[in-house]
């Protein structure tokens, strides 16, 4: 399983919704102000939410998007045994 389908981004791979409420939105708050910092100070992840904001996005759904690949980033890097 994923960090993201931990995180609650993605379904789990049978499927199924997120498992516990309460769990997924304590998780939800790390991985948001973790993406905040990033969209903020890391070029890349500022280049794409800039990039889906002139695209006409809102600002929780390119947020939301940020999230999911910064999440996805670090999957692969556990996945890898890969630093930053």
């Amino acid at each position: 399983m994923s960090f993201t389908c931990l995180k609650g981004l993605f379904r789990a791979q049978n499927g199924q919704p997120r498992a516990h409420q309460r769990r997924v939105v304590c998780r939800f708050g790390s991985v948001c102000m973790s993406t905040l910092v990033a969209v903020r100070y890391n070029p890349v992840f500022k280049a794409f939410y800039e990039r889906l904001r002139a695209a006409g996005k809102a600002a929780k759904v390119a947020l939301t998007a940020s999230m999911r690949k910064l999440l996805t980033i670090l999957n692969a890097m556990v996945k890898h045994h890969t630093p930053w």
